[in-house]
């Protein structure tokens, strides 16, 4: 199972995150938007980030491993699956706000590069 990209506690709780045209926002209501970047974002921390593998990833790869290879290529492919990287973020907002988020890999990335 992959990442919420939601705020799951503090302020803007339940919002969905999102990123579009390389910008990265929470949707606080219907047509607006809080943009995650320096202009709006104090400091951020990460609070965990997880390496989940993805199943769909394992089942495939053991698959093809095991018809090519049998038993030992069952095993190395599904043990080769992907890793999905779920991070869980403190955000501080420079209005005094808090959020805690959960996010994917590609969010996390573009938060990181539009807060550096």
């Amino acid at each position: 199972m992959g990442a919420k990209n939601k705020v799951i506690a503090g302020d803007y709780v339940g919002g969905n995150i999102m990123t579009t045209l390389g910008m990265t926002a929470i949707g606080i209501s219907f047509g607006k938007n809080l943009y995650l970047d320096k202009r709006t974002v104090e400091g951020y921390e990460v609070v965990t980030d997880e390496h989940r593998k993805s199943a769909a990833s394992g089942v495939a790869r053991g698959l093809i491993g095991g018809a090519l290879l049998g038993p030992v290529g069952l095993l190395a492919g599904g043990l080769s699956a992907k890793n999905k990287g779920v991070y869980t973020l403190a955000i501080n907002f420079k209005d005094g706000k808090k959020s805690l988020i959960e996010v994917d890999d590609k969010i996390y990335k573009n938060i990181v590069k539009n807060c550096f």
